[in-house]
């Protein structure tokens, strides 16, 4: 492993630990998280209990939903019962449309269904992994359609477009990438514990983005020879949003 790695390993680990040294706030239960890992196969989610567990000592039911059982019918019709939706997912190229992987496998049922979006390039299984391109969403999450949604957690590469339609779509706020990531060796998922360790001990939606990156900005780490890169993850919607 290469030093820079071990170095931000090591620096979110820290933060983590920082983070979770702040009291959680009242609960509120029966709220209701959702979190899609749309390619768990492939590049499994670090964290994923520790969030879950999070989320759990903040009153939320968590349902976790992976790979396959992500489906165009439930992306297009479910996120709007959910008052938290976290999508890990990330993206390809192909004939010069991004697109974000889904989870589904390729198959004429869904193939059928969505036949007007596939004939548009709306969406692709080039890789047999079923992708959406902006289009998609912008066609399928018209503005009120996700108001119910009142943070939306966006783990993947450029995830501030799709953070832009799910505001449009109703979502109060979001937490979003606004530059290519790997989903590798956990890092993003790291920065994403950490946000999430500051939401639901009930720092607002800003200042928990202020609080994950301001070590990176200062370079407050054990290694002072180790620059290292700001995180891409950002906020869009409501700065003062608290959850749940």
């Amino acid at each position: 492993m290469q030093k820079p790695l071990i170095a931000i390993i090591l620096a979110f680990t820290v933060a983590l630990s920082i983070a979770i040294a702040i009291p959680v706030h009242a609960q509120q239960p029966q709220q209701q998280a959702l979190i899609i890992s749309s390619l768990e196969k492939y590049a499994h989610t670090k964290y994923l209990d520790r969030m879950t567990g999070y989320l759990t000592q903040d009153g939320y039911n968590v349902t976790v939903v992976k790979d396959t059982a992500v489906t165009l019918n439930f992306l297009t019709t479910q996120l709007n019962n959910y008052d938290l939706v976290f999508w890990r997912t990330n993206t390809y190229e192909w004939y010069h449309v991004t697109y974000w992987y889904v989870g589904e496998l390729t198959n004429k049922a869904t193939t059928q269904a969505y036949s007007q979006d596939f004939a548009k390039g709306y969406v692709d299984d080039t890789n047999a992994i079923i992708g959406v391109s902006i289009n998609f969403l912008i066609e399928h999450f018209r503005p009120g359609s996700l108001s119910h949604v009142k943070l939306a957690i966006l783990e993947g590469s450029i995830s501030a477009n799709i953070a832009n339609v799910f505001l449009a779509a109703g979502v109060k706020g979001t937490v979003d990438y606004y530059q290519n990531v790997s989903l590798q060796f956990g890092e993003t998922d790291g920065f994403t514990a950490i946000v999430l360790a500051y939401l639901t001990s009930g720092v607002s939606l800003q200042n928990s983005i202020w609080q994950t990156i301001t070590p990176y900005i200062t370079q407050h780490f054990p290694d002072p020879t180790e620059v290292i890169p700001i995180p891409p993850v950002w906020y869009m919607g409501n700065a003062t949003l608290t959850i749940p």
